[in-house]
């Protein structure tokens, strides 16, 4: 295949030829060959496909929520050519069975892959650490959907033998001892919480920005003490980005902490309910800003669907959890659009930085000897995002009516797993665990 005067994230227009699953060479002027097969991108943005750490496609256990087969066809759809999926499935994916298990599943997967181990009193190190694990996490410091929630002694035995292994550690940074538990219900039927609330704001305001804060300082010490390199997922707050950075520690924030605050919910209800939850305006302003001046590190969705009838329920019984694998680049490109970041920061955020911070050397850039995963994407043709038109089982999104730019197709190693040219195509389940080969 040979992509014909393509405009790269950095402004630069090449021409990319394509060569079984990999990237053979970029150009400014490239020759077609007899018989190849050429696509042209005068006016169009090709970026390397986004690697999105931080997923929950639900099988084994919910597939009623997400399957390997629906929710690798919204990441295609969104241009995400790997997804990492995380260890709250049922069973947990928490010894080499569970792994077994869930790597059959992912067979069903148009995308690349990794899956990441978990922890609980139950799990066994040894053995789970011996399989081709992505990372280990994301490990949880505070209970969130699947009860995953671990103590400070497992949590340092836990980064103590990851890091022994060269495992990489993802941490789920909360601290249950700062939520406030003043604004839930008592739950006898009988007495109320001092400060009892049932509002869709009520969730932010219990699991709060010092739960996270503290939790992060906890975790960075414990990885500092170790000589570990931890991942922060889904950094809310400016306090917990700071920290982490100042550690040394890598971070993401999603992108519903980075484009949603506490002034969506009275909209939202509890379909804007997650953990962490939420956060001001002021503080959501200031994730922003870390995110475009390059101090976080990457963008990953923690995407966590949830069936309608699941969400459209009290504060305090709809579960946590929004999904986003299929809109998270579309959205960044209409950020960058308008100004507000940069096509090199969006390739950075999604793609180059999440390769580098996670090593996986093949990915990320569009440079020859790469893997072939890319995206094209029609920078001026804007469209409404709707839940009922997604691909995700969850058939309704947090960011309902907003503009994104979807890609017109993408590529796995070379070979297409989503085409829209009008009328969408997707390809055949291609994906491989990105960790198979080491």
């Amino acid at each position: 295949m040979l992509i014909q005067d393509a405009t790269l994230a950095d402004g630069r227009r090449r021409d990319v030829r394509v060569e079984s699953e990999r990237i053979a060479a970029v150009k400014r002027r490239l020759s077609s060959r007899d018989g190849e097969r050429t696509v042209d991108a005068d006016g169009k943005l090709l970026l390397p496909g986004m690697i999105d750490a931080h997923v929950h496609f639900r099988e084994p256990g919910f597939p009623d929520k997400e399957t390997w087969a629906s929710g690798s066809r919204a990441a295609a759809a969104g241009g995400v050519t790997t997804v990492v999926d995380q260890p709250n499935t049922e069973p947990p994916t928490i010894d080499g069975g569970s792994v077994a298990e869930k790597t059959a599943l992912a067979a069903d997967s148009l995308v690349d892959f990794g899956i990441s181990g978990g922890v609980t009193s139950d799990w066994d190190p040894d053995e789970l650490l011996a399989e081709p694990l992505f990372a280990l996490g994301e490990v949880f410091l505070a209970d969130s959907t699947g009860e995953m929630g671990i103590d400070a002694d497992l949590f340092a035995d836990a980064v103590a033998a990851a890091t022994e292994r060269g495992v990489a550690v993802t941490v789920h940074a909360e601290d249950a001892d700062e939520f406030d538990d003043s604004v839930r219900p008592s739950g006898d039927g009988q007495r109320q919480g001092a400060n009892e609330r049932t509002d869709a704001d009520a969730w932010s305001a219990f699991r709060t920005p010092a739960a996270e804060h503290a939790a992060v300082e906890r975790a960075c010490r414990v990885g500092e003490e170790r000589g570990a390199q931890l991942h922060i997922a889904h950094t809310s707050t400016p306090g917990g980005i700071d920290r982490a950075t100042e550690a040394g520690m890598t971070c993401e924030v999603t992108p519903h902490h980075l484009l949603l605050s506490r002034d969506d919910l009275p909209e939202l209800g509890t379909f804007g309910r997650m953990n962490p939850p939420l956060r001001s305006e002021q503080r959501r302003e200031g994730v922003f800003e870390r995110v475009a001046d390059g101090t976080v590190d990457i963008v990953a969705t923690d995407h966590a669907p949830h069936t309608r009838a699941e969400k459209d329920a009290g504060i305090w019984d709809a579960p946590s959890g929004v999904p986003g694998v299929e809109t998270v680049l579309p959205l960044l490109l209409a950020e960058a659009n308008e100004g507000r970041l940069s096509y090199e920061r969006v390739r950075d955020l999604t793609a180059a930085t999440p390769a580098a911070v996670f090593d996986l050397p093949r990915k990320g850039r569009v440079e020859a000897g790469k893997d072939a995963d890319l995206a094209l994407f029609d920078p001026d043709a804007t469209r409404e995002i709707r839940g009922e038109e997604l691909h995700s089982k969850a058939g309704w999104t947090p960011f309902e009516g907003w503009d994104g730019i979807f890609p017109e197709w993408t590529i796995v190693r070379g070979e297409t797993v989503y085409r829209n040219d009008g009328d969408e195509e997707f390809g055949d389940a291609r994906g491989e665990n990105v960790r198979s080969g080491e």
